[in-house]
């Protein structure tokens, strides 16, 4: 019981933090319109606490009818990555390196698992990411669970605040292909 108070307080208080919008132009998300040649993919993305092992992000990398990152709630910025209410449009190689070193850093490392789909999936991913909107702070992987859950094949992930859940849920996966990057 004091699990669920708890959880209705934090929905509470971070609905109260409130999001930030950005809308970025449709001549800029045209202009840095990316389409990976790499097979149809779904990406998790967890930053983690090198001292207390905990989940300090949550982001998604689609790689559908183009790549682009879902970075919920996140501060990550790259003017040749427009946004669009937490969604980046144009992650070549080099941005998602740009974006991967971002939050790997000497207290972070980030880990990366891979998971090809089908196409039609990986586009309802990325318009379940373009429809979601803006994600109030400490959303991250409440989000990002919830738009995984929609998708065909991932309806067990469950909802839920903590990026490490998110990313253990998902290592369940078969063919997960997880990669850890250390600064």
């Amino acid at each position: 019981m004091k699990r669920l108070f708890l959880l209705f307080w934090l929905a509470a208080v971070l609905a109260a933090c409130g999001a930030e919008p950005i809308w970025a132009p449709d001549e800029d998300i045209r202009a840095k319109a990316y389409r990976h040649n790499g097979a149809a993919s779904i990406t998790l993305i967890t930053v983690i606490n090198n001292r207390s092992g905990a989940g300090g992000h949550t982001g998604l990398l689609i790689n559908g009818s183009q790549r682009v990152v879902w970075d919920p709630a996140g501060t990550w910025w790259n003017p040749n990555a427009p946004e669009r209410n937490d969604l980046h449009y144009g992650m070549t190689d080099s941005m998602v390196d740009v974006y991967v070193d971002y939050h790997t850093r000497e207290t972070y490392h980030t880990v990366l698992q891979e998971l090809q789909v089908s196409p039609e999936v990986a586009e309802l991913a990325l318009r379940e990411a373009a429809a979601y909107g803006a994600v109030p702070k400490a959303s991250c992987s409440q989000s990002t669970s919830v738009i995984l859950g929609k998708l065909p094949g991932f309806e067990s992930i469950k909802t839920t605040f903590f990026p490490l859940k998110t990313m253990e849920t998902f290592a369940k996966f078969p063919n997960v292909k997880t990669r850890k990057v250390y600064d």
